[in-house]
């Protein structure tokens, strides 16, 4: 009986080791792994992977671009824009006019008639200017800028109003327009746009539209 209870403790034994064996198998093979998770980095897994560049801007800068060049656009636009008005009279100049009667002038290759047009008053300006209270420079200026002004707005006639004062604009005037290649022919303005204290003017605008 003694012997029996031997054998089976035995057979029992042999039974088992097997699986024994095959649990310390899993807890070593276990084991490896979790040593070559610890020793396996972030920088390991990156090796070979190339960066995104960064190609985003933040906000403040976006807005900070755009203004600045909405500004420099600005600034060529009226640069252009002051070209487009600008002409350089001269004070030097003295063109050949008339010295006594009304005030008038006509660019060679018009026809005298337009001047009795305009002393008659069958061209109506749709554009004044007052140059009451301005230097030279400054009646210089604002000449040119409405000479373009009408040209661009297809407006054929202006007029000028030098006022009397002393007399230093209405004697520099005639003389002004006369320069501008722009200006067909101009005429002591009627009465009722100024007469002796205004020029009717009558410009050159661009010949598709032009109104003659």
């Amino acid at each position: 009986m003694k012997t029996f209870k031997k054998e089976l403790k035995a057979l029992k034994k042999q039974l088992s080791e097997p699986k024994r064996q095959t649990n310390q198998a899993r807890l070593r093979t276990a084991s490896d792994i979790n040593a070559e998770e610890e020793t396996f980095s972030f920088t390991d897994a990156m090796q070979g992977v190339t960066p995104l560049s960064q190609d985003k801007v933040e906000p403040d800068k976006q807005v900070e671009l755009f203004k600045k060049s909405q500004q420099v656009k600005g600034k060529h636009l009226k640069h252009s824009k002051q070209l487009a008005a600008s002409f350089d009279f001269s004070d030097m100049y003295q063109a050949a006019l008339p010295q006594e009667g009304p005030m008038r002038f006509c660019q060679e290759g018009e026809s005298t008639h337009i001047l009795k047009q305009l002393r008659r008053g069958d061209y109506s300006p749709e554009m004044t200017l007052d140059l009451h209270g301005l230097t030279r420079e400054m009646a210089k200026a604002e000449l040119a800028a409405l000479i373009h002004t009408a040209r661009k707005e297809l407006i054929d006639c202006v007029c000028v109003m030098h006022g009397f004062g002393q007399g230093v604009l209405k004697a520099a005037l005639p003389h002004y327009l006369v320069q501008h290649p722009h200006v067909r022919a101009f005429h002591q303005a009627p009465l009722e746009y100024g007469g002796q204290a205004a020029l009717l003017v009558l410009v050159d605008i661009p010949l598709q539209n032009n109104k003659r």
